[in-house]
């Protein structure tokens, strides 16, 4: 039996292709279009979704049901003697809390090593190639936990946004704030740090968002 499996959900942008090369499981992260239950990487494409969302759909984004991903722990546990699962942030999704809970539970305990540092989609991806590095050098999985959640705090990532709508339909901003600020073609800068999604500053075009995120890294 192998030591050490990784394994992320495709909010880290690693679909099964990707996957399939670094020897690890991605879950499928569940969400509704128009009411209908899609699986990132499965039912639809990132191209198909993008596409639909252009055309106005109604987007909500759903947990993981806890079977599917302990369907999935155990059928990895059968290769490995432990496992790093390495989900969305906190911050972002109550479905990190819900692993780390099952994970206390047997019989997962003490061989799933859930890992909430804070980070999703590009920076989450380099956590899983961090990890998987850290696996082939032999780290086992308390270790590779301990090391992506130690700098937690001192990572930030900036996000400019074109448009408020999803802003308002995932209920951060109020829709008379959406309507004032679309009136005047603010696009908003957010940041997250740690867990905390937040507001950082405003622009009035997209240029002026991207100079102030590359200002805020310098």
């Amino acid at each position: 039996m192998k030591k050490t499996g990784i394994m992320t959900d495709s909010h880290s942008g690693i679909l099964e292709n990707e996957a399939s090369k670094l020897g690890i499981a991605v879950l499928p992260m569940p969400f509704y279009i128009d009411e209908k239950l899609y699986r990132e990487g499965v039912d639809i494409s990132r191209e198909e979704f993008y596409e639909m969302l252009r055309k106005g759909a109604d987007v909500a984004t759903s947990q993981p049901s806890p079977e599917s991903v302990m369907h999935m722990w155990s059928a990895m546990l059968q290769e490995y003697e432990e496992l790093v699962y390495i989900p969305i942030s906190s911050g972002l999704s109550g479905s990190c809390m819900t692993a780390q809970a099952m994970a206390q539970e047997e019989p997962y305990a003490g061989r799933v090593f859930v890992v909430d540092n804070g980070r999703v989609s590009t920076p989450m991806h380099r956590s899983v190639l961090d990890a998987v590095e850290l696996a082939e050098k032999g780290y086992r999985a308390q270790k590779i936990k301990d090391i992506l959640e130690k700098n937690r705090q001192h990572m930030v990532i900036y996000v400019g946004l074109s448009t408020l709508t999803y802003l308002k339909k995932g209920g951060r901003i109020t829709p008379a704030a959406a309507a004032l600020g679309t009136l005047l073609r603010i696009k908003p800068v957010l940041t997250i740090q740690g867990e905390k999604l937040d507001a950082f500053s405003k622009a009035r075009t997209a240029k002026q968002a991207r100079s102030i995120m590359l200002t805020a890294l310098a």
